[in-house]
């Protein structure tokens, strides 16, 4: 879907039901389109199958690292918190505590241009010391692209796209939503896998706050 499927924002008048689906197609039309590049439906063998390798990535990490920048990180914290809640080892990238990364772990990033200064030299960072780099972006061909394991590819633009192509939501939005929705489908399908019930991951939530 393009943004002249939807209500432009000039023709919306300001109003928050139209905005709000517009949002909803965007992201369906998103999901859609990462689904069917899974499914090999856009003929390219670089994607098929990329959502189940990486969420094997993530799953067979002795700890995941996440990060990203702005609203993209916002995001992945998100799913920070969710792999916590599965058991998993996982550490945010710049916080106090977080220590050096090394073999045998992951690095979850996202960035929509994959060309994020920070972001890229953390990948290149972790591949030297040894491990391996999920990356979510918009672009294929991007330094982070090149330096991950395992790649999701979002139809959407990023955050320095102001052509209203690709989306017509302000910045990165569209890319920022499908990195929640896309974060919470790999939490899933490894909560899933693991086969513990809601009950055992309950202890885990903070009770501190």
């Amino acid at each position: 879907m393009t943004p002249a499927d939807s209500t432009s924002p000039d023709d919306d008048h300001g109003s928050v039901a139209t905005a709000l689906e517009l949002v909803a197609d965007e992201v369906d039309a998103a999901v859609s389109a990462v689904l069917d590049a899974d499914a090999g439906g856009d003929d390219s063998s670089d994607t098929s199958g990329q959502l189940d390798a990486f969420a094997d990535l993530v799953d067979d990490a002795e700890r995941v690292f996440v990060h990203g920048a702005g609203r993209s990180g916002l995001a992945l914290r998100m799913t920070a918190m969710r792999l916590m809640h599965l058991g998993l080892e996982v550490h945010v990238v710049g916080e106090v505590t977080t220590p050096a990364i090394a073999e045998g772990d992951v690095l979850l990033t996202a960035s929509g241009s994959g060309t994020t200064s920070g972001i890229v030299a953390a990948a290149r960072t972790a591949v030297d010391a040894g491990a391996r780099v999920a990356a979510i972006t918009t672009a294929a061909d991007s330094p982070l692209a090149d330096l991950a394991e395992a790649v999701l590819v979002v139809p959407a633009a990023d955050k320095q796209d102001r052509s209203g192509t690709a989306s017509a939501q302000y910045a990165g939005g569209l890319f920022e939503q499908t990195v929640v929705l896309l974060g919470d489908a790999v939490f899933h399908a490894l909560w899933k896998r693991s086969g513990a019930d809601a009950d055992e991951l309950w202890p885990r939530h903070a009770n501190l706050e």
